[in-house]
């Protein structure tokens, strides 16, 4: 009995991780989060216990991609880290690291370029941004650091017809890597300007 229910609850898991990953790949749900919560109302779930978790939506949205959009998502993913590229180039003093699913190789028509941005002076990120004519937004997200959850800016851009996010994160953030609320990971990596060139020089 105990066998079959723990069956039956692992094949809901893998159900409601495949409603997540299609919602994320067509419907443009930007968070895992998000999309686990709107495949338990669709699926009509009240156990918040039996939903997957987000290396579990993770690895069904790369099974929908390799088997409905194998054949644009790798170019669409090209192009984000192509972006992503330019971008930590151009905002190299800020010692820019890129994180998310353009980073992971999830990210799909509906993603944006996410990187966080180092620096113990957030207006000098502002001035550096209008000195070079750049149209942005400004707002803010909470990320959680030592079991705290601590409001951060962030910035949204359009660079190349590409939307891109910037964390702006404080320098000892560097070592401490702070989890961003919603990101992917438990754990988020990073990877730095030489590394993504790596990725795209595969």
């Amino acid at each position: 009995m105990a066998k079959s229910r723990s069956r039956r609850d692992n094949n809901l898991r893998r159900h409601l991780a495949y409603i997540a990953a299609r919602m994320m790949a067509e419907d443009g749900v930007a968070d895992y989060a998000t999309a686990k919560l709107k495949a338990a109302r669709q699926a009509g779930l009240g156990d918040a216990n039996l939903l997957p978790d987000n290396q579990e939506i993770e690895e069904a949205l790369r099974e929908y991609q390799g088997l409905y959009q194998k054949d644009e998502q790798p170019a669409h993913l090209r192009r984000l880290r192509e972006v992503a590229v330019r971008v930590m180039r151009e905002f190299d003093e800020f010692r820019p690291a890129l994180v998310g699913s353009v980073l992971s190789g999830t990210a799909g028509q509906f993603s944006d370029v996410n990187l966080q941005l180092f620096t113990d002076d957030p207006k000098a990120l502002t001035i550096f941004l209008l000195n070079r004519r750049l149209r942005f937004e400004e707002g803010s997200r909470r990320v959680s650091r030592g079991g705290r959850l601590d409001e951060v800016p962030q910035i949204s851009l359009e660079f190349e017809d590409v939307t891109v996010t910037l964390t702006v994160l404080d320098p000892d953030d560097e070592r401490s890597s702070p989890r961003v609320k919603g990101d992917a990971s438990e754990a988020p990596q990073r990877a730095r300007l030489p590394e993504v060139e790596a990725l795209l020089a595969r």
